[in-house]
């Protein structure tokens, strides 16, 4: 299931990174690996912060898409 779908505050592994090429590297780089842990802090109009690596990131709900739990 896509990351969007996730509760706040539950952690989830990450089961794929779905995209092209260039944004897997680029959400790689940000911390979004498979196998890592992904946990969702807030919703906003379906835009997601998320705690990854100990770091918060904001995601668009396109991107978050791409990241299936």
């Amino acid at each position: 299931m896509p990351l969007t779908m996730a509760v706040s505050g539950e952690i989830n592994t990450i089961k794929q990174i779905g995209g092209k090429d260039e944004t897997k590297r680029f959400l790689e780089r940000l911390g979004f690996v498979e196998g890592g842990q992904v946990q969702v802090i807030s919703k906003v109009s379906g835009n997601l912060i998320v705690n990854v690596k100990d770091t918060r990131i904001a995601l668009s709900k396109s991107m978050a898409n791409r990241i299936m739990i």
